[in-house]
């Protein structure tokens, strides 16, 4: 076999584990062929029309959300069959009649609560045999589908919570619980919405796969291509410069991709033989982009669409959700960098040889920093001036800055016609030249206007995530359609019917592409709603708190280890929606529980954002990271070692959600001024990129044990300056219950009291929690108890709950009758705990003294050798 032939056949392998994970790797011949290719355009413009407000403005084909998770699965599962074989020896070019048979009959099932939508609210809770029939059926095809589509790890995990929710009576103590019934079962997980067409098939169907069709076109109009010729540009030069490159670009590719694995591809395809070249090992090339890639799913806006799921399940919205998450993102991606940065200088690579753009550095800088500002000028411009016009023009400001973003698309589209269109060169080359940096900017600017549509729909008109995702795609359709016409035209090449062909063409098969993309995260919601639905139904998840602090014998740490690994195991194998709704459904009530019991009030999203940092970690850790499979075909490595580098580059992403659970200004809590929040990033920035020295055992020479283990105590101080502070300043006052009344009424407005309790569960189990009571406005301490739900009898030995208001915040916080208050926690005044960093920075500046003397002393050595 020639080299030509082995390249091949190893491109062939990667596109071949990409299909069967991202988007199938069935593709028939003839009628069959074309009839999956009109089913997935099909959903696509479905899920189009459901999104759009045309329905409600024509008074015509509206549908509710119900029927749409409906539509939406029944879609899923069909496609799951035809697109997917059912094993490696099964046909890849034409679908078996057994699985159109499978096919249309699990998109009967799903569709069974629309026909029949009347008859079965008529009966709800009493199903028929024809409903638990159908029910039965619909969850055997929705497992086989799901087993198509991601391999066996959910299925087997939805099929152990199945078995669990009939054979509660039948387990160890510890996880009995009184069973269900074949009816109460299939009734409660198919025909209504605590189970499979659930929350997590609702935020698939709503907003899930709009944003993954938005990423499909701008990948088909070729802005995956563009985003990673700019990385290249601009850092190619560096040490290591190919690595740079490959981080940067995977990290904006992962702002509009939804698989870790599908990012590998798209971009390793081009960085890794590039790194390899420059002097990067096989694997650590492999586990470079790895490491990149799956931090493209931990980083806003779409974060794998796992944001959107986390609006629903944390109940903020989703501005606040992007605002806890930017800072540990931002941070990680930095870290990756300078950790690539390291590895180059330990190994003395050089980075590729550098075009001559024109003008000096200082030119250059002053270029940038122009555009810089000038992007900023401009946008603060329209974010006021619409702002303020929009109180005068009213809805008519959406038509304005439409046709200005349209007219800001034709100049940008005529200005990139001035330069040739990018391609990517063969990294395996015997020359590769770094292209131009200015050129290969400009030549694709009009591809962030989508992106700015986005954002712009989001955060300042304020539009749900689905309507934002609508119009964003509908601006991606024009694209696609008009920009390579408009090239065209503007270069007067002649070709413009012939860049109106390839543009419809574009347009059809990103919209294919992108509903093929989503078949395993469609079927990944509604096999995930199982878990749910079997939580809902068996109350397991006390039954993880439990065990969970059984074997962490109530020790804060240990809880949070023991968590963190149990989701890196739930979430081998699973995409990053399905990945989610597992540990979150399972783990995330764990840490809530524990935490408050140990005195621990975390927030709702911190807890969300650790379980969902680490199942996402799971696509680079051995045996079954699917990414680190990818790329090491793409750089012929041995797969589990690329995996085992990747995930020791990910140690960076594996502490940060042990940090921000302690010290929630990492996510941009608690933040109360424009200096403070600096003092955060500043110090956020410094403690990664010295946390990732340390792990590499190099910072400006190679580091002794000893200084790697201060710059650990560095990083762990700028993380955590409280750890240190509290030892010297106490952070609360325990003052006795019986002043409640009293400390109630100090709270300020929308405040809330922090109250210890202990009481008697409905288990019978004796506990002690520290509670936080949200207060609202009142004229007296007791009536803002008495406003939140809580009676007391406040005695001069005892404070006792007498009352407790049904679904008030009082009960929401967890007090029960009868309870005892024992103490009320108040802040103490004490100075800032920032004061800590003085001292971690001053021992950083004598290390760094320390190792620049090192470095000159092996410098003269070096230079007589």
């Amino acid at each position: 076999m020639t080299q030509e032939d082995k390249q091949q056949t190893s491109n062939d392998d990667i596109q071949a584990l990409v299909a069967q994970s991202d988007s199938g790797a069935r593709s028939p011949k003839g009628l069959p062929g074309r009839l999956l290719w009109g089913v997935a355009l099909a959903w696509a413009l479905f899920q189009l029309w459901y999104a759009s407000p045309l329905p409600f403005m024509l008074d015509f084909g509206a549908i509710n959300d119900s029927k749409a998770r409906a539509i939406h699965l029944a879609f899923a599962i069909f496609l799951s069959y035809t697109a997917y074989p059912a094993l490696k020896r099964s046909p890849r070019f034409h679908i078996p009649i057994q699985d159109w048979i499978f096919g249309l009959l699990g998109a009967f099932s799903a569709a069974y609560l629309v026909i029949f939508e009347a008859e079965l609210a008529g009966r709800s809770g009493a199903p028929i045999t024809a409903d638990v029939v159908v029910a039965v059926m619909g969850m055997l095809l929705l497992l086989e589908a799901t087993r198509r589509a991601l391999g066996p790890p959910l299925m087997v995990v939805a099929a152990v919570f199945l078995t669990y929710t009939f054979a509660g009576p039948y387990m160890p103590d510890v996880i009995a619980h009184k069973g269900a019934s074949l009816n109460k079962a299939m009734s409660h997980q198919w025909l209504t919405t605590e189970g499979v067409f659930g929350v997590a098939l609702g935020v698939s169907t709503s907003f899930v796969f709009l944003f993954v069709l938005f990423g499909a076109l701008l990948e088909k109009a070729g802005a995956g291509n563009y985003f990673t010729k700019v990385s290249f540009s601009l850092l190619g030069h560096m040490r290591g410069g190919p690595a740079k490159a490959a981080v940067v670009s995977s990290g904006l590719s992962g702002l509009i991709s939804g698989s870790s694995i599908a990012n590998v591809v798209t971009t390793g395809t081009f960085t890794i033989p590039l790194m390899k070249r420059v002097g990067f090992p096989a694997y650590k090339a492999g586990a470079v982009e790895v490491a990149a890639s799956t931090n493209g799913q931990l980083t806003p806006p779409i974060m794998g669409a796992a944001a959107f799921l986390m609006v629903e399940y944390v109940g903020i919205s989703y501005i606040e959700v992007i605002q806890h998450a930017i800072l540990p993102a931002l941070i990680s991606y930095i870290a990756l960098i300078y950790i690539v940065h390291l590895e180059a200088l330990k190994a003395g690579m050089q980075g590729l040889p550098k075009r001559n753009d024109g003008g000096t550095l200082a030119q250059r800088l002053a270029t940038w920093v122009g555009i810089i500002v000038g992007v900023c000028v401009v946008s603060l411009g329209l974010y006021y001036g619409f702002g303020w016009t929009k109180s005068y023009i009213g809805s008519a400001s959406y038509w304005i800055m439409a046709a200005i973003v349209f007219v800001a698309y034709l100049w940008l589209v005529r200005h990139s016609a001035a330069y040739p269109d990018l391609k990517l060169d063969d990294p395996d080359s015997d020359i590769v030249e770094l292209p131009e940096t200015a050129p290969t900017v400009k030549s694709g600017l009009y591809f962030l206007l989508p992106v700015f549509v986005l954002v712009w729909c989001l955060t300042v008109e304020r539009f749900s995530p689905g309507l934002s995702a609508f119009w964003a795609t509908v601006f991606m359709v024009v694209i696609v359609l008009t920009h390579k016409p408009i090239k065209a035209m503007f270069r007067a090449q002649g070709a413009f019917g012939q860049g109106v062909k390839e543009g419809f063409c574009d347009l059809l098969d990103g919209l294919v592409t992108g509903s093929r993309n989503m078949i395993g995260i469609g079927v990944a919601t509604a096999a995930a709603g199982i878990v749910v639905g079997t939580v809902t139904l068996t109350g397991i998840g006390l039954v993880m708190t439990e065990f969970v602090e059984f074997i962490s014998a109530g020790n804060i740490m240990l809880m949070l280890l023991f968590t963190a690994v149990i989701s890196l195991l739930l979430g081998m194998g699973l995409p990053t929606t399905a990945n989610y709704i597992v540990v979150s459904t399972l783990m995330a009530p764990v840490i809530v529980t524990l935490g408050a019991q140990q005195g621990l009030i975390v927030p709702l999203i911190a807890v969300h954002l650790f379980v969902f940092y680490f199942g996402i970690l799971a696509d680079d850790t051995p045996p079954v990271g699917l990414a680190a499979f990818a790329a090491a075909a793409i750089a012929r490595s041995d797969p589990i070692r690329t995996g085992v580098q990747g995930f020791t580059y990910d140690i960076r992403t594996a502490v940060l959600p042990f940090m921000f659970i302690f010290n929630t200004e990492l996510l941009l809590m608690g933040i109360e001024s424009i200096p403070h929040l600096l003092v955060t990033i500043a110090t956020a920035v410094i403690a990664m990129l010295i946390f990732a020295a340390a792990t590499q055992g190099y910072w400006l020479v190679k580091s002794r044990w000893y200084e790697t283990l201060l710059l650990l105590l560095i990083a762990f101080t700028l993380f955590r300056p409280g750890f240190w502070w509290d030892e010297v300043y106490p952070p609360v006052i325990n003052e006795p219950a019986q002043k409640i009344e009293w400390l109630a009424e100090q709270v300020p407005a929308n405040g809330h009291l922090m109250i210890q309790a202990r009481g008697m569960t409905i288990d019978g189990d004796e506990v002690t929690r520290l509670i936080r009571l949200p207060l609202e406005e009142g004229s007296s301490g007791a009536e803002r108890l008495e406003n939140a739900g809580l009676v007391l009898n406040i005695n001069d030995d005892s404070v006792i709950v007498d009352l407790v208001a049904f679904g008030s915040a009082a009960q929401d916080a967890g007090f029960d009758f009868d309870w005892e208050i024992l103490s009320i926690q108040v802040e103490a005044d004490r100075p800032d705990k920032q004061w800590m960093y003085l001292p971690a920075l001053l021992l950083l500046a004598a290390l760094a003294w320390l190792q620049i003397r090192r470095r000159r002393a092996s410098a003269p050595e070096t230079q007589e050798a």
